[in-house]
């Protein structure tokens, strides 16, 4: 009997933001996917940091999973255990990202598929798609995302929000705008099993989203699809994930995610994120009692690393013995470099250092909530060098926590934040903050179990 396995290629390691109790890689060996593919939880994600790395380099890297992957697979098959994945190639719901290298390498090493989607929506973050365009919603309003901050990253910026658009232009007119199939949100409403199954040739498809509802029924029909033979590829936000995971609510609630922190001991909080939202939600949780900000200058970096690196680690500790919770961040003012190859290595110079500081962190911290999705993955694979870790849920919607394991042999069962860069409103990290810190009142309390 053939089984399905929801397996997720993870450009940063935000995608999580929407499930629970399933494992993320930081490896990818054919004897670690081994492991993920028999564990009990229908889905897991392997986090490649694509997003953090050029063109290249994320193919190879992608290549490289995928032939694993496959070789793991394989040996499963031989021993009588026959495992059908379902591929989601999960990326940022603003549209950065190398689309289309990731899906074209999949498709080559693990295809032939009969379609791929790209399904960008994900309601907890404010992202949905409508008539074929994704909005970000500002202030209750929808602004479509190609006039929003996130299309001028200097990286993988774009001009189209009308997704068809989008994949001609990301694709420098492979796949014409005219070829890209839609699913409207009234496909998806009256049910599209019959059009899914009818699809063949890895066809480009575009899906809307407004609600959680329309990704329910979309998912359903496609794992219906996926039932009677059908192979498809996603490129999506992580709301599909959760949708095609069909999870029941999480073990912990967000509001009691107090009751991870080690010995009632303060955490620390690492920021690396430059975009807009981080910066707002960074003053505020500077505002909160018992905060010990600590800046650190990039622009000093790396020719004084070791004079600020020292500076830091100094602060970290007064902040500690005073039970304060240090929150170290960048700079907020973003350098300006010559050329994306330029930007890149600088941001591998950063993110090092941001490492150095999480490796030589207090052993005794309560907890650690690493802002930015990059920043996020380095702390998960680099600093806390986890090989894997089990998604304990949500925070605030859109926020993962996972555990260290209890034999780490530096902060053992230490749970780590993984906040993503552009999610949740202003007081989105001071909540998480909070929620981890102390008590939480009364009414906050009963105002969020329902995330839970």
């Amino acid at each position: 009997m053939t089984e399905t396995k929801l397996v997720i290629l993870d450009d940063d390691p935000t995608g999580s933001q929407t499930v629970h109790s399933c494992l993320l890689l930081t490896r990818w060996d054919v004897d670690t996917l081994r492991e993920a593919l028999l564990d009990a939880a229908p889905l897991f994600f392997v986090l490649t940091n694509t997003r953090g790395m050029d063109a290249q380099r994320a193919a190879t890297l992608t290549r490289e999973v995928c032939w694993n992957l496959k070789t793991a697979l394989n040996a499963l098959a031989r021993s009588g255990r026959v495992i059908e994945p379902i591929m989601i190639s999960r990326s940022d719901s603003t549209l950065r990202g190398h689309y289309p290298v990731e899906t074209d390498v999949i498709a080559e090493e693990l295809g032939p598929f009969d379609a791929h989607f790209l399904i960008p929506a994900f309601i907890e973050g404010g992202r949905i798609t409508r008539d074929g365009v994704h909005y970000l919603l500002v202030d209750g309003q929808p602004v479509p995302v190609n006039g929003t901050e996130f299309a001028r990253d200097s990286v993988f910026g774009y001009q189209h929000a009308f997704l068809p658009d989008y994949v001609e232009e990301k694709t420098h007119g492979r796949i014409r705008a005219d070829q890209v199939e839609r699913f409207s949100l009234a496909d998806i409403r009256d049910g599209c099993l019959a059009r899914l199954l009818a699809l063949s040739g890895n066809v480009a498809c575009v899906v809307d989203a407004e609600t959680h509802a329309d990704l329910a029924a979309f998912a359903a029909d496609l794992n219906a699809a996926a039932k009677h033979g059908k192979r498809f590829l996603c490129r999506s936000a992580a709301g599909i994930v959760s949708a095609l995971a069909a999870l029941p609510p999480q073990p912990v609630a967000a509001a009691d995610m107090r009751r991870y922190v080690r010995s009632d001991r303060p955490g620390a909080v690492v920021v690396g994120s430059h975009v807009g939202k981080t910066t707002r939600q960074l003053q505020h949780l500077l505002q909160e009692p018992d905060i010990a900000p600590i800046e650190i200058d990039v622009a000093r970096l790396p020719d004084q690393d070791k004079d600020v690196l020292g500076n830091v680690l100094d602060r970290i500790e007064t902040a500690h013995a005073q039970r304060l919770t240090p929150v170290i961040f960048t700079s907020r003012t973003e350098l300006r470099f010559a050329n994306e190859e330029t930007r890149l290595a600088f941001g591998e110079v950063v993110s090092a250092f941001l490492m150095e500081v999480v490796r030589r962190l207090p052993a005794d911290i309560g907890f650690l909530i690493g802002k930015g999705g990059i920043t996020a993955n380095d702390i998960v694979s680099r600093g806390l060098a986890l090989h894997t870790a089990r998604v304990l849920g949500q925070i605030v919607p859109g926020c993962s926590v996972v555990r260290c394991p209890e034999h780490h042999a530096q902060y053992p069962n230490l749970p780590v934040v993984i906040f993503p860069g552009n999610v949740g409103d202003d007081g989105a990290l001071a909540m998480a903050f909070r929620r981890l810190a102390g008590p939480v009142p009364v009414l906050e309390r009963k105002s969020v179990e329902t995330i839970g």
